[in-house]
């Protein structure tokens, strides 16, 4: 599966506070997406955590999320969900193209 890459024009428009395994939303354990023209980077600043593509219009992959390693990136209106494996502290920035 060919690894997707961030548009060059997308611009952060909005943060989460920092999550950890006891404050993660119930929401991002299951599956969800993001809107149109939405794009997300999980950041994860401590521990690991599992990040898994669940659309069933995409090949199922999982990923794991480190601080030593690139962010999660998080494709428009593409199902996923994550999960904490133990101790973790982690925060999703949200990207896209700017409004004229």
């Amino acid at each position: 599966m060919k690894k997707s890459e961030l548009p060059a024009d997308v611009v952060p428009y909005k943060r989460t506070p920092l999550f950890t395994e006891s404050s993660i939303p119930s929401g991002l354990l299951s599956n969800h997406s993001t809107k149109a023209g939405t794009w997300g980077l999980i950041v994860v600043e401590q521990g690991q955590l599992r990040y898994l593509i669940t659309d069933p219009d995409r090949d199922a992959s999982a990923w794991l999320l480190t601080p030593d390693g690139e962010p999660g990136l998080v494709e428009p209106t593409v199902l996923h969900r994550v999960e904490p494996l133990g101790s973790v502290q982690f925060y999703v920035q949200f990207l896209r193209t700017p409004v004229e």
